[in-house]
């Protein structure tokens, strides 16, 4: 439509004066990113992607995530389970998905991990992703199932009674915590155990279970039912404060290893990239409420996860320290795997 038949229109519409049909002409029309500006709020159903399966701990903290943000947005957010190459699948596919606030990642610490040891980077971990909120920080337990004798109820006695035996152990991707630690106990027990890396928390959980490995790490939110039922025998624990639900179990520092196993690692929520400012401020601010609601606090502290919230630029710088300390951990233990 030409100006002259838009400005005839618009002034049989509605009596106007000239300085408003004036305004109307020359105000350009609102961009996408001007419009959110005003304020952002979603309009459709969030896709949350995590890049582990099913029933391990990411996927339980993720689930309480969305929840929370559901509740509290509008808006459904859909679990997107996206397991394979330590987490890196997943993260990967929310790096390339358009900056809109319709795609998010809920992911630990093998998001700096995996790179690092598989010597490949498909994305930069502090420059390719919009960091929304840290949930908080947690520690993991050693358990053995019945691969290992009813008897070994102790640190102690697992490593005298592993000590020239061919010992295996899972984790949940090649790189992560558990593999690292797994490392550590074997070099700083004189044990040998072959690593067998997972596609998630839960299945190496099962095959502890069925006996075909000795021990893991693992989280409480994947082992502790196991624990309380008597299926899996916790030995050590890592971090700097023993897990609530297990207070009887000592921390590696404590039974004599190094401080090298006083690491937490993470879990939070990120976007892709180029998120525009509105959108990470909705979402940063509904994070924060979700993650110091009292309710969410205590279920989390149910898992033995500590509750430490970190908003987007302490959660950025968070990110970079982990990488550093990371590599500094894979050059020393020699860690390295086939992406």
């Amino acid at each position: 439509m030409h100006a002259p038949l838009l400005l005839r229109s618009l002034a049989s519409a509605m009596p106007m004066n000239r300085r408003q049909l004036l305004a109307l002409t020359c105000t350009p029309a609102l961009t996408p990113s001007a419009a959110q500006a005003q304020g952002w709020a979603p309009e459709r159903p969030i896709r949350m992607v995590v890049p582990f399966p099913p029933g391990g701990a990411t996927d339980v903290w993720a689930r309480m995530t969305a929840e929370g943000l559901q509740q509290r947005l509008g808006q459904p957010v859909v679990i997107d389970n996206r397991p394979g190459a330590g987490g890196m699948l997943g993260a990967e596919a929310v790096m390339r998905a358009a900056p809109d606030g319709y795609t998010l990642l809920f992911t630990i610490t093998s998001l700096v991990q995996s790179p690092v040891v598989m010597r490949r980077f498909p994305y930069d971990p502090v420059e390719d992703f919009a960091p929304l909120g840290r949930l908080g920080s947690n520690a993991n337990v050693w358990v053995v199932g019945p691969a290992v004798p009813a008897e070994v109820t102790t640190m102690e006695q697992f490593t005298s009674w592993g000590r020239g035996r061919e010992l295996s152990f899972g984790s949940w991707a090649n790189g992560s915590t558990g593999h690292a630690f797994g490392l550590m106990l074997a070099e700083e027990a004189g044990l040998r155990m072959a690593h067998v890396a997972y596609r998630g928390e839960a299945p190496g959980v099962q095959d502890l279970l069925a006996g075909n490995i000795h021990g893991g790490w693992h989280s409480i939110a994947a082992v502790g039912e196991l624990i309380r039922a008597g299926r899996l025998r916790p030995l050590g624990s890592t971090g700097t404060r023993r897990l609530p639900s297990l207070p009887e179990v000592r921390m590696m520092r404590e039974i004599g290893f190094s401080d090298r196993f006083a690491f937490e690692g993470f879990s939070g929520l990120l976007g892709p990239r180029g998120l525009p400012t509105p959108i990470i401020e909705r979402y940063a601010s509904t994070f924060a409420q979700m993650a110091q609601d009292a309710e969410v606090q205590r279920r989390l502290i149910a898992m033995d996860t500590f509750p430490g919230y970190l908003g987007p630029e302490d959660f950025r710088r968070f990110i970079a320290e982990s990488l550093t300390r990371w590599r500094e951990i894979s050059e020393r233990l020699g860690l390295q795997a086939d992406g």
